[in-house]
């Protein structure tokens, strides 16, 4: 090998051992496209899954530790540590380069808690969170607002893993339009890819990267505002909360003499919310439905008196109007049927014009659409089941209802 030259034997051996000892990470690791480029220190990676590496670093570092810089520079990307950069910079008006440095060792740190060990030898250098007197297993997120820049942090001012891991362009960065990227269609494949099968075979893989699996494969729903915007969307549909009346008339009035009609006026849109109490809905799932009877006041406009509560498990209960979110009793235990829910709320004078249900979905519903517009917050369960008989599934939410999956 001239002297100088990238010694691409020694690397991508490296790569095959960092497989051998992540077998689940096979398919981003070869996704990984290599680059030559004496201007980075070590190596690092752009969001476009590039791979920059220096010939002098590769020359000097022992092969085992090689493996393990190209399964941590790998993880920065299947992580999206450079999007969850942006997005945390953004949010919190961070705009100082220094922060940037922040993010990359807050990210290492997410990485490096459980990356190394069981034949993957661990880099000279590497940043653990014990380094900073932080506690392991967390994320990138939850280390940011832990630390800052200072005494502690002075020994890792060399630390440079590329615009992958902290969102911030580099000189040496070949761009979107640069040779051998991956599209953003074909960087979702790999995540994927990689999420599936660990998903599906976890073996011993650590605890970190099955958190990373499951969400990557289910990813969060922000259901808070999802419910929320389901709440605005029915309360302001048309024909919600309309009405006519003679203390104005309407204009056609004048068109037929000796005839009034009534003009038609918009008031305020009445919800009832229906609360499952059922012995299968737990005492945390209740109070998230309290908490989110505070935010169904805030969708239709505050108006606390336009809101009604009933519990609701084999029976419906007593109909409460809504004073305060803390003084809410509820009452239940039993069975589940939210049919006497819905029969009850539209038996109510005025009627309401939303009705919400906050439910584990463990019920029969009615049959028929009710006359105003449905929203279900659905509590996940990992499996349905009836009480008392294993072999019972129930009914899922009927078409004529929005369904928003809540926790």
């Amino acid at each position: 090998m001239t002297a100088g030259n990238l010694d691409e034997e020694k690397l991508f051996a490296a790569r095959l051992l960092a497989v051998r000892s992540r077998p689940y990470l096979a398919t981003a690791l070869f996704a990984l496209h290599a680059v030559e480029s004496r201007r980075v220190p070590t190596m690092a990676v752009d969001r476009h899954w590039r791979c920059y590496v220096s010939p002098a670093f590769v020359e000097r570092t022992p092969l085992e530790e090689l493996a393990g810089v190209w399964v941590h520079e790998v993880s920065h990307l299947l992580r999206d540590h450079h999007g969850r950069s942006d997005r945390f910079a953004a949010k919190h008006e961070l705009t100082r380069p220094g922060e940037r440095l922040r993010m990359n060792i807050a990210a290492d740190c997410e990485i490096n808690d459980d990356v190394y060990g069981d034949g993957l030898a661990q880099p000279a250098g590497a940043v653990r969170p014990g380094l900073l007197r932080l506690p392991e297993g967390q994320l990138m997120e939850d280390y940011l607002r832990q630390f800052r820049l200072g005494p502690y942090t002075d020994g890792f001012t060399w630390l440079d893993c590329g615009s992958g891991a902290d969102g911030l362009e580099r000189e040496w960065d070949l761009g979107p339009d640069g040779a051998h990227g991956l599209s953003a269609q074909e960087r979702d494949a790999v995540r994927f890819r990689v999420a599936q099968g660990l998903t599906a075979h976890p073996g011993n893989a650590p605890q970190g990267w099955k958190r990373w699996a499951e969400e990557a494969f289910h990813p969060p729903q922000p259901w808070r505002e999802l419910l929320g915007a389901a709440v605005r969307s029915a309360a302001s549909g048309p024909g919600v909360g309309e009405d006519y009346t003679y203390g104005r008339p309407s204009r056609r009035s004048a068109g037929l003499p000796g005839v009034v009609l009534p003009s038609l006026r918009r008031r305020p849109p009445r919800a009832c919310v229906i609360v499952d109490t059922s012995g299968s809905v737990s005492d945390a799932e209740l109070g998230t439905a309290i908490v989110e009877i505070a935010a169904i006041v805030r969708a239709v406009g505050g108006r606390r008196d336009l809101v009604s509560m009933l519990s609701c498990d084999a029976a419906a209960h007593v109909t409460h109007p809504l004073c305060r979110a803390e003084g809410i009793p509820l009452i239940g235990g039993g069975g589940t049927d939210l049919r006497t829910g819905f029969a009850k709320a539209l038996r109510s004078n005025p009627r309401p014009d939303v009705i919400v249900a906050l439910t584990d979905g463990q019920t029969p519903w009615p049959d028929a659409r009710p006359p105003c517009r449905t929203v279900v917050g659905l509590f996940p369960r990992p499996r349905r089941s009836g009480e008392g008989d294993p072999d019972y599934v129930p009914d899922t939410p009927p078409e004529w209802a929005k369904v928003v999956t809540v926790g």
